[in-house]
């Protein structure tokens, strides 16, 4: 699904939850500068997804602004949610078959010792597919480190080294690029590299990413 799309998918749908929202609400929400925002709110509403309209205020109030859904936004919400759930199920569906074939002789190979880099819906997807071939991760790291994942501790990135490892799933539904950067600056190499979609870093091999 197009970042656009998302974008809008997402502002119809905090909109459409119906509680009080500002620009500045929706400019976190959507982690944009306050003033993309308002083009994106001002774009919907030409659109005539939106209306904008005013709170009933004081003379002397500040002004205040009110996002509301036409009919016509709630018809596009829902083609959007359902195109979002088709593309998510899509990618859902490559990124374990992927993973599948690059796992397929790991075990065979002596490669049992996985690490998962990453955490959220890839990494989960990621555990789940290892737990089909009878693999528990032996950990699971990320840039900074965290609290916990799946009952595992998040190690951060600088232990991987340190660790007796056969390969390291990238768990992530984006380009993997960036992530498979950091792991060979720090020595991990890259036939030990597995991700959920294929990548112009890493070579074509059965043991690495097909």
């Amino acid at each position: 699904m197009e970042k656009n799309l998302e974008r809008d998918l997402e502002i119809l749908t905090a909109i459409g939850e119906g509680h009080p929202l500002t620009q500045r609400d929706l400019a976190e929400r959507l982690g944009v500068a306050l003033g993309l925002t308002n083009l994106y709110l001002k774009r919907l509403a030409r659109k005539g997804f939106i209306k904008i309209t005013d709170f009933p205020r004081k003379p002397a109030a500040r002004k205040r602004l009110r996002y509301l859904l036409t009919p016509q936004g709630i018809s596009e919400k829902t083609r959007l949610t359902y195109e979002h759930v088709a593309y998510s199920l899509s990618l859902y569906r490559r990124a374990r078959q992927t993973l599948r074939e690059s796992m397929s002789l790991l075990p065979e190979g002596g490669m049992k010792r996985i690490a998962l880099y990453g955490t959220g819906e890839a990494a989960e997807l990621a555990y789940l597919t290892l737990k089909e071939f009878g693999l528990e991760p032996v950990g699971v790291f990320s840039r900074d480190g965290a609290d916990a994942f799946l009952g595992f501790p998040v190690r951060g990135l600088a232990e991987i080294p340190g660790e007796e490892i056969d390969g390291v799933v990238v768990a992530t539904f984006e380009p993997p690029e960036v992530h498979l950067a950091e792991l060979l600056a720090i020595g991990v190499p890259a036939e030990k590299l597995l991700t959920l979609r294929r990548s112009s870093v890493l070579p074509t091999s059965e043991g690495a990413q097909p």
